[in-house]
């Protein structure tokens, strides 16, 4: 299996805006005074625009897809907690803690993907129905998977249900790798919401804020792991962290180049020590998403759902 792939979809928003249903366990959205919902998804356009052209200029295939003004789905910039695309043609819809975030599921996309010769299997895989019960895993949010090492990691949070994570591996053949973690709220330490922010798997390395597993045999048994696969571990701080320098993810470009795609801020963030590990196994490319993270309480890895599916 691949870890990486050179196939990225990203949804361009319509009626981008602080999603209120999401802002009780997302920490990271942030009210910005004077910015009205026009203004807020004017300015998530151009970066959304700016991003994906930067993408497009070292030579990753991005599919983007314009949203639709109804339904409502102000968090339609984040396609990747609702579906997956997988080598063997499995497409997955995944079970959405928000209500409104539920109607981002769209399978006209899939004819879109069909179109560019793309190759799926009879049927989605469908995980939806945990939604009746309020259990939820919201895709590669949740789920962070390395799919050389045959291996998932997952933070368990109000968004990220164990049996739903634990069926998720047995359906795909994957080791759960289980654990909480956390960031400080208001002097509270709180779950966070989801595995992406916290931890980016690429090729030989692996960027994890190891400090935010408060319970020390789950942080070890996450290290063991990664150390065990050989891969590089570089560590951010919480802070870096809050910055969105988790929320990273590697892709191929030309001549099967590697990225690692990141915001500007998480960039920024990142120590000289901490870029020059970065750079020994990767290029960096990072993009300025400072309204789609404050209002959306996203970044970069979570605009972009990764395309493994077979190609004819």
């Amino acid at each position: 299996m691949k870890q990486t792939t050179n196939s990225i979809l990203m949804i361009r928003p319509v009626a981008f805006r602080m999603n209120e249903q999401t802002s009780v366990n997302n920490y990271y959205q942030k009210v910005l005074d004077g910015l009205t919902p026009e203004s807020a998804n004017e300015k998530a356009q151009q970066e959304f625009d700016t991003f994906v052209n930067k993408l497009k200029m070292v030579g990753v295939d991005v599919t983007v897809v314009d949203d639709t003004i109804l339904p409502d789905t102000p968090d339609s910039i984040f396609p990747n907690n609702w579906i997956s695309f997988h080598e063997n043609g499995d497409v997955v819809f995944y079970p959405m803690f928000a209500e409104n975030r539920r109607a981002e599921r769209r399978e006209d996309i899939l004819d879109l993907l069909e179109d560019k010769g793309f190759q799926m299997n009879d049927g989605i895989m469908d995980y939806t129905e945990a939604e009746e019960d309020g259990y939820y895993l919201e895709g590669t949010g949740s789920i962070v998977l390395d799919r050389e090492n045959g291996k998932a990691y997952c933070a368990l949070s109000p968004r990220a249900d164990e049996e739903l994570f634990i069926e998720f591996c047995e359906d795909f053949d994957l080791n759960p790798i289980i654990f909480e973690a956390f960031q400080t709220v208001n002097g509270e330490r709180k779950l966070i919401y989801h595995t992406n922010v916290m931890m980016c798997i690429g090729d030989t390395f692996a960027v994890i804020c190891a400090d935010c597993i408060d319970d020390k045999k789950e942080r070890k048994m996450v290290l063991d792991s990664l150390r065990s696969d050989e891969k590089e571990i570089i560590l951010i701080t919480e802070d870096q962290m809050n910055n969105f320098a988790g929320n990273m993810l590697e892709v191929l470009g030309a001549d099967e180049r590697r990225y690692l795609v990141m915001s500007a801020a998480a960039h920024q963030s990142l120590t000289k020590k901490q870029i020059a590990q970065l750079e020994e196994h990767i290029t960096i490319l990072s993009s300025s998403l400072d309204t789609i993270e404050a209002c959306g309480g996203g970044s970069a890895r979570c605009m972009m759902a990764e395309i493994f599916l077979p190609k004819e």
